[in-house]
């Protein structure tokens, strides 16, 4: 997903896309952790999906401040 995506969606719309992919974030370890994991590769683009999701909610919440 790209930045410019994710600045079109509200506060609570990217609340819920981070709740979202912290739980795919847990799967995937959990995965990892067992051994069924298919795709290594997901795992790195789920955590930079979070950091993307993280900075786009700070700067909606420094600029509304």
């Amino acid at each position: 997903m790209k930045a410019s995506d994710l600045r079109d969606k509200t506060p609570d719309q990217l609340d819920d896309e981070l709740v979202k992919l912290k739980k795919e974030q847990f799967n995937l370890r959990f995965q990892a952790a067992t051994g069924q994991m298919e795709n290594t590769s997901r795992v790195r683009i789920v955590r930079r999906e979070i950091a993307k999701v993280k900075t786009v909610l700070r700067e909606k919440k420094t600029a509304s401040a």
